[in-house]
């Protein structure tokens, strides 16, 4: 499997869904928002990103399958984990940042990645065997070695909400200990910004494979650290991801500390 070629032409493919969104969100009309659960919006915009992603993706690579967010196409053995449109909401209220995210994974390993951030038009992209980039140049992870120096990024759940007391506690004590603690509402574009450097960390509970797959590839070959709130492997389909720096262990040790306490 020729991964140079197959990420040049998925880089190729996120810009065109992303100009596709980036054209439908000129004109694009509110009244026609879905709702598949509170809070949880859907557009045209997503369902037709997806078909443009699924179309060309499956022509570069036609055995595979795909895990998709509005459920286009089939799994199998190996698949592309796609969001068409990740952070959905910030587009219709045409708010940054909202992203394109492509993995492709064998298995439960993550052969690609990229991310196309489409209101800043950057590209972040990485295989398993090479640097991780944004927009053709090498980029890293930051060097801040204490937890107390370091941005971090989370996002709020919006489906279930029976953690919230756990992850104000969390909240509470990032906020108290460090340089702050952000929410940009795109957790693809909240791992890009980890891997280049912006910030030292992100977590987020109750995702799903698709909102972190390309990510979490793209801030490991950056040099970062990618867990769940265990400190295991599971991090793509288990719903829980801590991705940082070297201050990693800190925020596990953080969010251990008040995740798993009844208090």
């Amino acid at each position: 499997m020729d991964l140079d070629y197959l990420l040049s032409e998925t880089i190729r493919i996120s810009k065109l869904a992303g100009k596709f969104i980036h054209d439908e969100r000129i004109n694009f009309d509110f009244s026609k928002i879905e709702y598949k659960g509170p809070n949880d919006l859907v557009s045209y915009v997503d369902k037709q990103a997806e078909m443009l992603l699924v179309e060309n993706l499956q022509s570069i690579l036609p055995d595979s399958g795909f895990i998709a967010e509005e459920g286009t196409g089939e799994k199998k053995e190996i698949n592309w984990v796609i969001d068409p449109l990740d952070g959905t909401t910030n587009f219709m209220h045409g708010l940054p940042p909202y992203s394109v995210s492509i993995a492709l994974m064998k298995g439960n390993d993550i052969l690609l990645g990229v991310i196309y951030e489409i209101t800043s038009g950057e590209c972040y992209y990485a295989h398993k065997h090479s640097k991780a980039y944004c927009d053709d140049k090498p980029i890293q992870v930051s060097n801040i070695r204490e937890f107390k120096n370091g941005l971090y990024i989370t996002g709020y759940p919006y489906r279930d909400f029976s953690k919230m007391d756990s992850f104000y506690r969390i909240m509470h004590h990032f906020l108290e200990n460090s340089h702050g603690l952000r929410r940009f509402g795109s957790a693809a574009a909240d791992l890009a910004y980890v891997a280049s450097g912006k910030c030292e960390g992100f977590f987020e509970f109750f995702l799903s494979p698709w909102d972190v797959a390309a990510g979490c590839l793209i801030v490991q070959q950056a040099g970062g650290i990618v867990t769940d709130f265990k400190g295991g492997d599971d991090y793509i389909f288990g719903k829980e991801i801590i991705a940082g720096t070297i201050v990693q262990p800190d925020m596990l040790k953080i969010i251990n500390k008040y995740w798993y306490s009844s208090k």
